[in-house]
């Protein structure tokens, strides 16, 4: 048998038989133990793609400055805090953004950054004048808005 061929098997079974990327506890660094202390009791009942998230999740926090972490811990308050109701509607939306190409994600995040841009007192404006209008007057206008974004993305391409 050929050199090659023997440090092939080799490589084979050698990768049959180590665990896969974070499969197990002690294959995690000191700090990423720590990060995820509360889930080590349960870590052998994870799937491999919910450990992988949580292993993403935590070299994410690891790498956060004290004022990026206090920044999620407050975010992660204001969720705790909605209704069941609520964040099953923000996990719906972030489903169907998700779904969209990223062409439209793009525009919608253009979209908000022009929003943002504006005063609190244009976007309450504007909110008031979207309200106001009828429901076929509010579909033709969210039609015009989409016929506009396709005709930039078309010149844009």
């Amino acid at each position: 048998m050929s050199n090659l061929i023997k440090i092939a098997c080799a490589l084979v079974l050698l990768a049959s038989s180590a665990p896969t990327w974070a499969q197990e506890w002690a294959a995690l660094t000191e700090a990423q133990r720590e990060a995820l202390a509360r889930y080590e009791q349960s870590w052998s009942e994870f799937d491999t793609e919910r450990r992988e998230r949580l292993v993403r999740g935590a070299d994410r926090w690891l790498a956060m400055d004290d004022g990026q972490r206090d920044a999620v811990r407050q975010r992660f308050d204001r969720w705790q805090g909605l209704s069941a109701e609520r964040k099953t509607e923000l996990l719906d939306r972030m489903r169907r953004f998700r779904e969209l190409t990223p062409d439209q994600r793009d525009v919608l995040r253009n979209r908000l950054r022009r929003l943002n841009r504006l005063t609190p007192e244009q976007r309450d404006q504007l909110r008031r004048r979207f309200r106001e209008l009828s429901p076929d007057q509010r579909r033709e206008a969210l039609d015009r808005m989409r016929e506009r974004a396709r005709d930039r993305r078309l010149t844009r391409d």
